[in-house]
């Protein structure tokens, strides 16, 4: 039987902060709707910083880094991943999708595509909506975006913390992406 050993820090072949910067990035781009919570955020930089994510768009009454509740779950991924404050998420949606940037919201809705049965295009860079903990996605912004993917749950909530489902979705586009 093979033994596992677990790597060491030093084993894992971390990038530094300027590597990151000049790395070839994911063609992902991560926006955030009015998020409440700060560890929410912080998870949100640190899940965009492993998968080597474009950027990350703050909107509306989300918070902005430096915090130190952002900073206690981003680890210093606010440092790594690129990240913009614009206040209004309809007006970001909009000059995205003018710059050839596919949006999807990512939501439970009428006609949304399941997330395993989403396959993303070739060198097309998307943008993914996440939205406020209780109230998801504004409307609006789910009507303006080109899409919805919805990630399939099969249990009783119905209902995932935005971090996790910001991981859900960046590792399954991440994945599709390397693949193609």
């Amino acid at each position: 039987m093979t033994e596992n050993r677990k790597l060491k820090n030093s084993e894992l072949e971390r990038k530094s902060i300027s590597e990151f910067k000049e790395a070839t990035k994911t063609p992902i781009i991560v926006v955030l709707d009015n998020i409440r919570s700060l560890n929410n955020i912080g998870s949100v930089f640190r899940t965009s910083d492993a998968f080597l994510i474009e950027k990350v768009y703050l909107c509306g009454i989300t918070a902005q880094p430096p915090h130190k509740d952002i900073q206690k779950t981003a680890l210093g991924a606010t440092d790594t991943v690129a990240w913009e404050y614009v206040e209004d998420t309809l007006a970001l949606v909009e000059k995205l999708k003018a710059e050839n940037v596919k949006v999807y919201s990512i939501e439970q809705a009428e006609n949304a595509t399941m997330l395993n049965d989403f396959t993303p295009a070739a060198n097309v860079t998307y943008a993914v909506v996440f939205g406020n903990e209780v109230k998801g996605v504004q409307q609006k912004v789910v009507t303006a975006s080109d899409g919805v993917i919805e990630i399939p749950q099969l249990g009783s909530k119905h209902s995932l913390n935005i971090s996790v489902s910001t991981g859900v979705v960046l590792w399954d586009l991440f994945s599709k992406m390397k693949i193609n």
